[in-house]
């Protein structure tokens, strides 16, 4: 990002405005909400700025801003609409060394201004560093529309109460105390009486409450798209203590964690550098015997492929509970990639999930089966594995033509479909030089007119 959003303090402090028109009024109307001690120059006023000025809201001077006027200014606004004086107000405050805004000139401009929720002392401020505010606005509806009026009310009044509520220790337990009012008792109350009410038996129920035990999610991260991800993770996310990943989730989807939390990369990857599993056992089991919330997050479905078994026996032998969340997998993901079905009426009512390899090198499995006709299989992990696939279905009786479609970062902005046949298979993919995750669908290939993601993802026909 080229702006970096701050919240400055203000309260007490100069804010120097020049210009007494519709841009500086457009302006004035939001720093109004502030407690700073605001200043007008201009020679000429629009009559709301001279009514303000009138009510002792805001300190109006009847003439150009000069450089002694930036003394003790924090921050000064150009809105005279004329570039000429917008510019020679823009260098009395570089000379100041005052941060200035010039008014709808993004490229001269040292801060701009966000679009602005105000549900004082919450505050949310939307930016878009002056590309889109078309957009802004719109977000800035949606949110209005969200936010309760009174969020406002059960701030300052948790505002009051945060010294007592220090009785608690730092982290978990206070977080907890706090979610409870915030997102529990808080929204349902009418009166700040009642809230306040509300924090006192609050936090004597916290008080007498035993510390949390560890607890462990196995949360599925879908297979890379932010939006895929559900409901029920996104919350788990939201509380963990510690985020113990794969090295195949996204960074957007590791952004969604708590910025407290601790996030600890434990990725594995096919016939190169891996974390030991034993070694991941051990991590998840220390920190849930700290009393950590844990999310264990794994790529596509947890229940997939991902050695899901073995940490949950890990977890039952030392006493510690644990609940899984389901997620996305890579070949629901793939399937939706090329506008297929992974089952279809006529053609087969059943579906194979196969690896390409596992701890032993390339997987086994039923190849007569498998290379009858119209039969459908997810190979997950096939990249270095599609000679050996290959071989062993033209052995038992394949076809050459046999569609096999390989989709490489399913569902993510840099997705791409190699289609192919089983007799080109090796070469095909060799062409290609897939680096990223990549599934493989046997017995399928795209449809002519596939449907497209809202990121445009590249198609690779081979």
């Amino acid at each position: 990002m080229d702006h970096f959003p701050v919240f400055l303090a203000v309260a007490g402090r100069k804010i120097a405005l020049s210009g007494g028109g519709a841009a500086a009024l457009a302006k004035l109307r939001l720093l109004l909400k502030t407690t700073a001690r605001i200043e007008v120059f201009a020679p000429e006023a629009d009559a709301e700025i001279v009514a303000w000025s009138t009510a002792g809201r805001l300190t109006l001077r009847r003439r150009a801003l000069r450089g002694d006027d930036l003394v003790d200014a924090v921050l000064v606004y150009a809105a005279n609409e004329d570039a000429v004086q917008d510019g020679a107000v823009a260098r009395l405050a570089e000379a100041a060394n005052v941060p200035v805004n010039i008014v709808d000139d993004l490229a001269q401009s040292a801060f701009i201004t966000p679009a602005i929720v105000d549900r004082d002392p919450v505050t949310i401020a939307i930016g878009t560093e002056g590309t889109a505010p078309v957009l802004a606005r719109a977000l800035k509806r949606d949110l209005e529309e969200r936010l309760s009026p009174r969020l406002g009310l059960l701030a300052r009044v948790a505002q009051r109460f945060r010294a007592a509520a220090d009785a608690l220790p730092l982290g978990r337990r206070r977080r907890d105390f706090w979610s409870d009012y915030f997102l529990g008792a808080g929204p349902l109350l009418a009166e700040e009486r009642d809230a306040e009410r509300a924090l006192d038996d609050l936090l004597a129920r916290h008080l007498k409450a035993e510390s949390k035990a560890g607890h462990v999610a196995f949360v599925g991260a879908g297979p890379g798209d932010p939006e895929l991800l559900t409901l029920k993770a996104r919350k788990a996310l939201d509380t963990a203590d510690v985020v113990i990943h794969d090295g195949l989730v996204t960074p957007e989807i590791l952004e969604l964690a708590r910025r407290e939390a601790t996030l600890i990369n434990v990725g594995k990857q096919g016939f190169g550098p891996s974390t030991p599993q034993d070694d991941i056992n051990r991590l998840i089991v220390q920190h849930a015997r700290k009393g950590a919330q844990i999310v264990r997050l794994k790529g596509g479905d947890a229940t997939v492929f991902g050695r899901l078994d073995e940490e949950i026996e890990t977890l039952q032998a030392a006493g510690i509970s644990w609940h899984v969340v389901p997620g996305i997998t890579a070949a629901s993901a793939s399937v939706a990639a090329i506008g297929q079905s992974l089952t279809r009426r006529g053609r087969n009512a059943s579906v194979r999930f196969l690896t390409g390899h596992d701890m032993k090198g390339f997987a086994d499995h039923d190849w007569q089966a498998l290379a009858r006709r119209d039969q459908v299989a997810a190979i997950y992990m096939g990249k270095k594995a599609a000679r050996f696939i290959q071989g062993r279905l033209l052995m038992h009786g394949a076809s050459p033509d046999t569609p096999v479609t390989f989709i490489e970062n399913a569902s993510r902005s840099d997705q791409r479909v190699v289609a192919t046949t089983l007799q080109n298979l090796p070469a095909d993919l060799a062409d290609a030089a897939l680096k990223g995750p990549a599934l493989a669908l046997l017995g399928l290939a795209p449809r002519a007119a596939s449907a497209t993601l809202d990121t445009h993802p590249e198609q690779e026909t081979a």
